[in-house]
């Protein structure tokens, strides 16, 4: 059985391909770099993320840009011997713009180097690229209108103008041919995502719809030509939750349509899992996939019978599931970091972490406050429980109260938690707690043991646990004595797509990591030893 979500924690906006035997899902990654997530899976239950290929300047540096932007919605292809990506950099998110550059790079391999990206255009976000049997390709892509009061948080559905097609040249690496708006969408608005295949001799063409919060829904439009006109879905909508809030799987909308090798098929989607009693979906946007049919009206619904996501539903084969580790524990030995983790927004990873400088620690290079959009010094893994604790331990002996280093329970600059080593004038040597409980758009701390605790010489083990909307911090001096609780139970809830800011405010996820700051500019140096992971 296929136990959904098939990739737990922030993996929104899956684009799934197959290849012989072979099934890849890449999902977007925003502002955390390398860009785009590419899981491999040989029976749809099973998936193991293998690559990152955005991961070099020449193909994607997100200094200086906002929280919720940077890479969304990939589109991954396989023709031509090649595998193709398709992806937006987004600049801004904020107001009537979205600043929205799609790029394609391609490679041989999935694991391989991928190519320095082509540019496309910019007229919106969320691009595939569609491979027609005529040996022609395809390229579509929402079109932004800003002449709306749009703002982020708030989307209105004019600002959402249709679905834009037009031919991609290979040989020239660029777009040709007259633009076409191809599909304006449903009255539920907000049209996006788009996905094109070819069955029958009819185009099919699902959308996402609604919005990435509660209403999201995978809408679903056929044609005999592909430039339209397109007829709707009986149903209009192929997977919705809309109008049913009881439905574990929440959110559901944003996928994409893959056949098996023996003919059996399937829809991705992303979802997501709401806490009560606030709706908050702490582990953010989730892919999870769907057993489907086709009927004698030559129309794709859902193996249930409904358009509501199931939990479980049948594989192809009968594939055992892997019991997966409850517990994830770093060391950094071999001088590369371990593929769970990433860090933000640049493309110079040496300028904030080394590996080998002190072989068998991950070193921080302590750099601008945490929540920078430029250069932080803040290396994480997803949270993919709602409930687990995480444990780390520092050597960091700072000389100023502006050096800071940690653990931290991290969102966005305005959602964050986070218990750290610095210094205090009265205190001297402390752990103290930083938070931001969604205090948009000021993206003010608090903290709620004030000066803090002061600690002895030697190294710190920190730790958090997070149990499903509440969080606790702890601290010990290593070898003496027993992890001691500090500071108040904490909103964890608010570490979350909801939190603060409320629906579409923000769209990645929750992580947990170790994170160093030095607002003096001296790049003072922290140490971590290891790294646990465990689901509670």
């Amino acid at each position: 059985m296929i136990r959904n979500p098939i990739l737990p924690g922030f993996n929104p906006d899956p684009s799934i391909c197959r290849v012989s035997e072979d099934y890849y899902i890449a999902t977007s990654t925003f502002e955390w770099y390398p860009g785009v997530q590419i899981h491999h899976s040989r029976d749809l239950v099973n998936w193991t993320l293998v690559r990152r290929p955005l991961e070099r300047a020449s193909q994607l540096d997100m200094r200086g840009e906002p929280d919720s932007c940077g890479i969304w919605a990939p589109c991954l292809s396989y023709a031509d011997g090649l595998f193709w990506l398709v992806y937006t950099d987004v600049k801004r998110y904020d107001g009537n713009f979205k600043d929205a550059h799609n790029y394609i790079v391609t490679s041989p391999t999935i694991e391989g180097e991928w190519s320095d990206p082509s540019y496309v255009n910019s007229s919106g976000f969320d691009p595939s690229l569609f491979h027609d049997d005529d040996g022609r390709k395809w390229f579509v892509n929402m079109q932004w209108n800003h002449r709306t009061e749009s703002y982020g948080g708030s989307p209105k559905t004019p600002a959402f103008d249709g679905i834009l097609l037009q031919e991609w040249d290979p040989v020239t690496r660029s777009l040709k041919g007259p633009i076409k708006n191809i599909f304006g969408g449903t009255e539920l608005g907000l049209v996006e995502g788009p996905h094109l295949f070819k069955r029958n001799g009819y185009y099919y063409l699902t959308t996402a719809e609604g919005g990435t919060g509660y209403d999201h829904a995978v809408t679903m439009a056929r044609s005999r030509n592909i430039d339209g006109p397109y007829e709707l879905h009986p149903n209009k909508h192929l997977i919705t939750s809309k109008d049913h809030p009881e439905a574990v799987l929440q959110r559901a909308g944003h996928g994409q349509y893959v056949e098996t090798a023996d003919g059996q098929f399937y829809h991705t989607h992303l979802s997501g899992r709401p806490l009560p009693p606030h709706r908050r979906c702490t582990l953010g946007r989730e892919t999870s996939l769907q057993k489907c049919v086709w009927k004698e009206d030559g129309w794709l619904y859902l193996e249930n019978g409904t358009v509501v996501p199931d939990v479980e539903v049948q594989g192809p084969r009968q594939a055992l599931p892997i019991e997966k580790p409850r517990r994830s524990g770093y060391n950094f030995d071999g001088g590369k970091l371990p593929m769970d983790f990433q860090w933000l927004r640049t493309s110079q990873p040496e300028r904030i972490f080394s590996l080998t400088e002190r072989p068998g620690h991950l070193r921080l290079f302590a750099r601008e406050s945490i929540g920078s959009w430029f250069e932080q010094a803040l290396v994480a893994r997803r949270q993919q429980h709602h409930s687990f604790r995480a444990e780390t331990v520092v050597e960091f002996q700072p000389d100023t109260y502006q050096q800071v280093a940690g653990l931290t329970h991290y969102y966005n600059r305005f959602k964050l938690h986070a218990i750290a080593v610095t210094l205090h004038e009265k205190l001297g040597r402390c752990v103290t707690i930083m938070t931001c409980a969604g205090d948009y758009p000021n993206g003010r701390l608090s903290f709620p043991i004030e000066g803090g605790v002061s600690v002895p010489d030697g190294r710190i083990q920190l730790a958090m646990e997070v149990r499903d909307n509440d969080l606790q911090f702890f601290w010990q001096a290593e070898g003496m004595g027993a992890w001691q609780a500090i500071g108040p139970v904490l909103d964890a809830g608010v570490i979350s797509d909801e939190g603060g800011r409320g629906e579409h405010g923000s769209f990645t996820g929750a992580f947990a990591g170790m994170f160093a700051f030095d607002t003096s500019g001296r790049a003072k140096t922290a140490d971590f030893d290891w790294f646990n992971y465990d689901q509670l």
